[in-house]
């Protein structure tokens, strides 16, 4: 045990902020990502497999990329299963909610909100057992016909290594966010066979304003590049959705892409009320939350015994209106129980995401549209079957607020780029007619909205004053020496107040420090007390500040590091610690700053 901390603490004093550290770092995260991306893709179509097509008979048109040219014209809603296919999703529901709520009730729903509320909430920090509990449900529902998809389950599994392998390496908490983002980007990146999709998406989704998490995108590609890579050569490159040979060439068809993209934000309004409005009714019901999800798979399965076309990714559905080989009415009702299916699925509590759903229910509002205004227009609309491409991509725009991320990712997983002039308007308009409209409740509506960037508000108003006028408010600082045992450590800190220790070397100069969270994880470790010493705890990149230094440069680095305090030393000999300022001091002056400028400009 002593050997792997000494590991973690020599990987600790290595000097990776340099131009490659996020290099390395992004590509693991992207393997592991990837290696998570196969194996969920494996063990989820294994299980469906044995228990829809095999044990339940239920035998939808084939996806993945399969050609449906050759296929017949579907008219009708029949499709052969066994009378006890009701049965199905209700034990895939009451798996998932015992699995769910008894290991990791944040695991709930679909997980990229999960992703979200760790980003912008928890520092980036998601729970080891999160990525497992959260993958095994999400089996669970989508093997037993839920409506759910598979980019929820993955994004956590990816989210949650990032964020693990920035604990193990003590980065912080940027660090961490950037991580984890990057684990999004390769689990969705390889996951739908869209590589620069999934970078983009990870750093638009979490913003309902037409902003990105600008740092993160570097890695997000890194990963998703290694991620899918590792996808292809296991599963194959084939696009995730076969389609025609769209063109295109009559920019007159722009009018109708425009009604399409207006009625596309209409129907994902109706989509997020309705999430919503079944989350709300399951929540008022006075019924133990484990047994919810499979209430919501019963009540699932009752809609299928109608229109079975609800069970399962749909992909094969929408494969068969890119093709042309779906009635109108058929789309419209699969369009409409498709919001039903999927808000009974996980808004009971079941586990699973919402992007292949919204897919679907966008190709079949397309597609009516598609057919209706070629019905009614023949000579103005050349191939209706272009609008079901357009509407998977305008319907989840505008669910989700990432217009050019969806755009993209459509491209990708349909191996078509022919249509982008179109894609572009339809996911734009479909974006800004209900501006506030998400399926993610997690998403801000900007950077200056979110907690992970509130110390990027304060700079002006700090600007032009200095540490050394803060030095009456500093902390005396606890020196702690390098060879200083676990347990003199404990004693000294008993009577220290703050939560950060310098530690110094035997000419008393500054070569570490360590937090009080640090030693908390020592005492987790079971490692003899009294073959641990300081410079086993500390951390040799120390962040300091000076007198001299404004207090902008000072708010910058605790905000940038997550920090609550900071080391000032001397400008002429860095190595002497002066005293401790804390974020609390810089606050407080920043709000009296505030309150001075406020009169100043009353007065004026």
């Amino acid at each position: 045990m002593l050997q792997r901390l000494q590991l973690w603490n020599a990987l600790d004093k290595l000097d990776i902020r340099n131009v490659g550290r996020f290099m390395l770092l992004s590509c693991l995260v992207g393997m592991v990502s990837g290696i998570g991306a196969v194996a969920f893709y494996v063990v989820t179509n294994f299980s469906e497999f044995w228990i829809l097509d095999q044990w339940a008979g239920f035998h939808p048109p084939m996806g993945e990329g399969a050609s449906a040219s050759e296929g017949d014209f579907i008219n009708s809603l029949f499709v052969p299963h066994r009378w006890f296919l009701f049965l199905v999703p209700a034990v895939g529901g009451l798996f998932s909610g015992w699995l769910v709520f008894t290991f990791a009730p944040e695991a709930e729903g679909h997980g990229t909100d999960g992703a979200l509320d760790s980003f912008h909430n928890q520092k980036g920090r998601i729970r080891a057992r999160v990525p497992y509990v959260k993958a095994l449900a999400s089996i669970a529902t989508i093997a037993t016909g839920g409506s759910a998809g598979r980019e929820g389950p993955i994004a956590q599994i990816g989210a949650g290594f990032g964020s693990f392998l920035a604990d193990r390496l003590k980065l912080g908490n940027v660090d961490r966010r950037t991580l984890l983002l990057a684990g999004m980007a390769g689990g969705i990146g390889a996951t739908f066979h869209a590589p620069l999709g999934g970078a983009l998406f990870a750093v638009e989704v979490l913003y309902q304003d037409p902003e990105f998490e600008h740092e993160g995108l570097i890695p997000c590609i890194i990963a998703s590049i290694v991620a899918y890579s590792f996808f292809g050569v296991i599963t194959g490159w084939k696009p995730l959705l076969a389609t025609p040979n769209f063109q295109f060439r009559h920019p007159s068809e722009l009018v109708f892409y425009f009604v399409l993209a207006i009625l596309c934000a209409v129907m994902g309004r109706l989509y997020v009320k309705t999430f919503y409005g079944v989350h709300a009714m399951f929540e008022r019901l006075h019924f133990p939350k484990a047994l919810k999800p499979a209430l919501g798979g019963l009540m699932l399965g009752l809609l299928a015994m109608a229109v079975p076309q609800v069970l399962g990714s749909g992909y094969g559905w929408v494969q068969a209106a890119l093709y042309g080989k779906m009635a109108l009415w058929l789309m419209l009702l699969l369009a409409l129980a498709k919001i039903v299916a999927t808000s009974l699925t996980i808004s009971s509590g079941g586990s699973g995401g919402v992007f292949a759903p919204s897919l679907v229910i966008g190709a079949m509002v397309g597609g009516t549209f598609g057919a209706a205004s070629h019905a009614l227009f023949p000579t103005m609309i050349q191939d209706p079957r272009v609008c079901v491409l357009l509407g998977m991509a305008g319907f989840f725009a505008g669910v989700a607020n990432t217009p050019i991320a969806t755009l993209i990712m459509v491209s990708e997983l349909t191996g078509n780029y022919a249509l982008l002039a179109p894609l572009m308007l339809v996911c734009v308009v479909a974006m800004v007619v209900y501006r506030r409209n998400t399926i993610y409740q997690k998403q801000v509506r900007g950077r200056v909205d979110s907690p992970a960037h509130l110390g990027d508000l304060v700079i002006d108003v700090l600007e032009g004053i200095t540490v050394g006028e803060l030095a009456e408010l500093g902390r005396e600082p606890t020196l702690i020496p390098e060879g200083m045992p676990l347990r003199a450590i404990l004693e000294k800190m008993a009577g220290a107040a703050g939560g950060y220790y310098p530690v110094i070397n035997d000419d008393g100069r500054l070569s570490g420090i360590f937090s009080v969270n640090d030693i908390r994880r020592i005492l987790h470790e079971e490692i003899p007390a009294g073959l641990i010493r300081a410079r086993d705890i500390a951390m040799s990149r120390v962040v300091t500040t000076s007198p001299s230094e404004s207090l902008t440069g000072v708010m910058r680095k605790l905000s940038l590091r997550g920090l609550e305090e900071i080391p000032v030393v001397d400008d002429e000999d860095p190595g002497k610690v002066l005293f401790m300022l804390s974020r609390r001091v810089v606050l407080a002056r920043y709000a009296s700053e505030l309150e001075r400028q406020k009169g100043v400009f009353a007065e004026a």
